[in-house]
């Protein structure tokens, strides 16, 4: 059989406000463009992408444009970067839900004006409650992504990326295996999460409106509810090689000099 796999976009879908319910919305999109073609009725081995950005809504993570600066500064647990320019500073941060990103994922697009948006409080929560109310709902075994859009430190541009997730295998673990010409395979996993997230993307889109995507030919990665969700994806401690900013790494090795420097010199002293 030739690999393949679909994707489209939910369409339908209302201006999302706090306290909308998601589950009934998406289901009753979905069971609209069905009545028009069956195929796009969900069926077990489905994955849901869904943007971050109506889940937030609907969670009611909207603050006033004024208070952005203070949103990012209450949701970020590091500063990796940052660079000053002629509008203000510019700031790649550690965000409480373990992601790195710019201005803590805080975003203006695409929400009413004078306002801003926090991205949900914790990610993988809002994916198993998508997964296990539609699921429950409509009797079908699916998995649930909940993107954002990030840029990357060696690649010009943006793509989305899974931050939450729920009943799916988020990676491909390839190490001991062999490679097509029998050589073993030792470091390679394929993130079939942020794979997912970024074909998604290329249906929903920033402009159309459009913020939920239906992937199929993939159900050999939807797995148990329970499943690890997205944030153990983050590179933490020693697994993470980048993780001080250049700014960060020279006010800690100029502070690391300075404290031998004045070690050696209270040795003279001694």
């Amino acid at each position: 059989m030739t690999p393949r796999f679909s994707v489209w976009g939910v369409t339908g879908l209302p201006e999302i406000e706090p306290n909308h319910d998601l589950v009934a919305l998406i289901a009753d999109a979905i069971a609209a463009q069905a009545k028009t073609d069956p195929d796009l009725a969900l069926q077990s081995g489905d994955i849901l992408v869904v943007t971050s950005k109506i889940v937030s809504k609907s969670e009611g993570m909207q603050v006033p444009a004024a208070d952005r600066e203070k949103a990012i500064a209450a949701d970020t647990v590091r500063i990796v970067a940052e660079r000053v320019h002629p509008g203000g500073t510019f700031r790649i941060v550690e965000t409480r839900q373990g992601l790195v990103m710019a201005a803590a994922g805080i975003d203006m697009s695409n929400v009413p004006e004078g306002t801003a948006l926090r991205l949900p409080a914790d990610p993988d929560a809002s994916a198993r409650a998508l997964c296990a109310g539609l699921r429950d709902r409509l009797g079908v075994e699916i998995g649930i992504i909940v993107t954002d859009t990030i840029g990357r430190a060696w690649r010009v541009g943006q793509t989305d990326m899974a931050i939450g997730a729920a009943g799916i295998q988020l990676t491909d673990d390839l190490r001991g295996a062999n490679d097509a010409n029998g050589r073993p395979l030792h470091v390679t996993q394929a993130v079939v999460a942020d794979e997912i997230a970024g074909a998604a993307d290329l249906v929903k889109g920033k402009t159309t409106g459009i913020p939920v995507a239906v992937v199929r030919g993939l159900d050999r990665f939807v797995t148990d509810l329970d499943a690890p969700g997205a944030r153990t994806l983050a590179r933490t401690g020693d697994d993470d090689m980048f993780r001080f900013g250049s700014a960060e790494a020279y006010r800690l090795g100029y502070e690391a000099a300075m404290a031998e420097i004045k070690a050696k010199r209270k040795q003279r002293q001694e």
